[in-house]
C-alpha cells in the first residue's frame, strides 16, 4: 500500500554517516583523554580563590 522502498544508494548512504558519526566521536573521546583539565580546572579555581582573597583584603584595609 504505497510504501516506497529505500534504493541501495540511500541505505549505503545511511550506513556510511552513521559509522561516520560513531567513528568521529570515538576519535574525539581518545584525543580528549590526552588533555589534562582537571589540573587546568582546578588552577582556575585556585587562582579566583586567591583573587577572592586579595579582594576581601583590600575590602579590609579600606574599612581601617
Amino acid at each position: 500500500m504505497g510504501e516506497e522502498k529505500l534504493e541501495t544508494w540511500q541505505i549505503i548512504l545511511i550506513i556510511v554517516a552513521v559509522l561516520g558519526y560513531i567513528i568521529g566521536n570515538i576519535t574525539l573521546l581518545k584525543y580528549a583523554t590526552k588533555f589534562n583539565v582537571k589540573s587546568k580546572i582546578d588552577k582556575q579555581i585556585k587562582g579566583e580563590e586567591e583573587k577572592n582573597q586579595e579582594d576581601q583584603q583590600d575590602a579590609n584595609h579600606h574599612k581601617d
